[in-house]
C-alpha cells in the first residue's frame, strides 16, 4: 500500500506507520533507505542483463549508454535523499547539543550535592557549577543561532561537511582552559582575604601554567595551519576534495574515503589522553590551572607536527599514464578510430569520498573539444567503470581525425594534463 498524507499536511506514512516525510530524522532516514534499495535493485538488474529495452539490445554501445543514463538519474535521486537525511541529522544534533550540555550540568550538580553531605557546600563547588553553566549557556545560544548547521558543532565542521580533527582537538583544549579560568575567577571573587587571594593567584601564574598554554597555542596553531594548508592545496589542484553528505564522529579518525588515517587517529587519541590528564589535574587541584608535565606538552607538539606533515603530503593530482584502444577478445589489432572504446590508465580518477554513484557519474573525459561522460558500467555489488586507475569511454564521431588530446576531469573538478593520441578516420 502506498504511503498516505495525514490531514492538514502531516507526515507521509507507508506500511507499518513508517514516516517518510523527509523532514524529520526518521522520515529522512527511511526515504534514504528506500532510495538506496531502489538503486541497488536497479544496478543489480542491469548487471545481470535485465531491464534493457529490446530495441537497444542489438547495439552494445547504445545499451551501455542507456543503462548509464538510467543509473545516473537514479543516483541523483539517491544523492538528494542522502542530502536530506544529512541535513535532518545535523539539525537534530544541533537540537540535542544544549540538552546534553544541561544534562551534564545537572549531573554535576547532583554529584556535588551528594559529596557535600557531611562536609558542607564550599566555594569550590560553587565555582565548578558556575564554570559548567557558562559554556552550557554558550552552547544553548549557538544551538539557537546555528541549529540548522549543527548548533555548537558548526565551528567544528569543515568546508567539506566533515568533522575537522584539528578543530575538535583545539575546541577540547579551549573548553578545558575556559573551565579552569572561570573556576579560578569565581574562587578569586569569593576569597575571604588577601592571603587566600594570593594563594589563588599563585595557582594561575605563568610559570606554572606554561605547559598548558603551550599546548593550547600549539593546537590552535595546528587548526589554523591545517585549514590554510588544505585550502591552498585544493586551490592549486594538489589535493582533491569532495564534500561529504554529513559530518560523522568517525571523521575524526579517518580520511575522506572513510579509511583509517594514521595522522588523524594519532592526533585525536594523543590529545584525548592529554585532555583527560588535564581534567584529572583540575579535579585534584581545582584552585589552580591544570599543571601539565612538559613531557605531555612535548608529546602533543610532536603529534601536531605529525598531523600537519600528513596534511601536507596527502592526496595528489589525477594523472593519465597511458591511453590504449579497448580490444575485445578476438578483435584484430588496429588504430583508434571514432566509435572505438579507449581505455585510459592512470591514477586519481576517483577522489577519496567520490565513490558514491552520483559522484562517479560526474567523471568526464575531454577528447579534443568534445566532453564525454564516463559511462557507469554496473557489476554485481558495484561498478566496473569508472575506477580510480582505469576509465573506459567511447570516442564520439564528433572528434576530428588526427592528433587530439585526452584529459580527465574528476568529480572534484580536478583536471589531468593532456595526453596526445592519434585518431584515424
Amino acid at each position: 500500500m502506498a504511503g498516505t498524507v495525514e490531514p492538514g499536511g502531516g507526515a507521509q506514512r507507508g506500511d507499518g506507520g513508517t514516516c517518510r516525510c523527509g523532514k524529520c530524522p526518521h522520515g529522512a532516514r527511511e526515504g534514504h533507505r528506500q532510495a538506496v534499495a531502489a538503486f541497488v535493485a536497479l544496478r543489480e538488474d542491469f548487471a545481470a542483463g535485465r531491464g534493457v529495452p529490446a530495441g537497444l539490445a542489438r547495439s552494445a554501445g547504445a545499451a551501455r549508454q542507456w543503462v548509464s543514463d538510467e543509473l545516473s538519474l537514479s543516483a541523483r535521486t539517491l544523492a538528494e535523499r542522502a542530502a536530506a537525511e544529512g541535513a535532518a541529522r545535523l539539525a537534530a544534533a544541533g537540537r540535542r547539543t544544549p540538552l546534553i550540555a544541561w544534562a551534564l550540568v545537572a549531573a554535576l550538580l547532583i554529584g556535588q550535592a551528594l559529596t557535600a553531605i557531611g562536609s558542607g557546600w564550599t566555594v569550590t563547588r560553587t565555582a565548578g557549577l558556575v564554570a559548567a553553566v557558562v559554556p552550557a549557556m554558550g552552547l544553548t545560544v549557538a544551538a539557537w543561532r546555528h541549529g540548522a548547521h549543527g548548533g555548537a558543532l558548526a565551528p567544528l565542521i569543515g568546508a567539506d561537511r566533515r568533522l575537522s580533527t584539528s578543530r575538535t582537538v583545539a575546541a577540547a583544549w579551549v573548553a578545558v582552559a575556559l573551565y579552569a579560568v572561570v573556576m579560578a575567577a569565581v574562587q578569586l571573587a569569593a576569597a575571604g582575604g588577601p592571603r587566600e587571594r594570593r594563594k589563588l593567584r599563585v595557582g594561575i601564574e605563568l610559570a606554572l601554567s606554561a605547559p598548558l598554554l603551550t599546548v593550547l597555542g600549539v593546537v590552535c596553531a595546528v587548526a589554523l595551519l591545517a585549514y590554510g594548508l588544505v585550502s591552498a592545496r585544493v586551490r592549486t589542484g594538489r589535493v582533491q576534495k569532495v564534500p561529504a553528505a554529513r559530518p560523522r564522529a568517525v571523521d575524526l579518525l579517518t580520511d575522506d574515503a572513510g579509511r583509517g588515517s594514521f595522522p588523524d587517529a594519532q592526533y585525536a587519541l594523543v590529545n584525548a589522553v592529554a585532555v583527560a590528564y588535564a581534567a584529572v589535574c583540575l579535579a585534584v587541584r581545582p584552585d589552580q590551572l591544570p599543571r601539565l608535565p612538559w613531557g605531555v606538552a612535548v608529546l602533543v607538539v610532536l603529534s601536531g607536527a605529525t598531523y600537519l606533515a600528513g596534511r601536507s603530503t596527502a592526496g595528489g593530482r589525477p594523472v593519465i599514464l597511458s591511453v590504449v584502444r579497448s580490444r575485445e577478445l578476438g578483435d584484430l589489432a588496429s588504430p583508434i578510430r571514432t566509435g572505438d572504446d579507449i581505455e585510459i590508465r592512470g591514477t586519481g580518477f576517483v577522489p577519496p569520498g567520490a565513490g558514491t554513484p552520483d559522484r562517479l557519474a560526474r567523471t568526464v573525459v575531454r577528447i579534443g573539444t568534445v566532453h564525454v561522460p564516463v559511462p557507469l558500467i554496473p557489476v554485481a555489488g558495484g561498478f566496473a567503470n569508472p575506477t580510480d586507475d582505469v576509465l573506459t569511454v567511447p570516442v564520439p564521431v564528433d572528434v576530428e581525425p588526427g592528433r587530439v588530446e585526452v584529459r580527465v576531469v574528476t568529480a572534484a573538478g580536478a583536471e589531468t594534463g593532456g595526453y596526445a593520441i592519434d585518431v584515424q578516420d
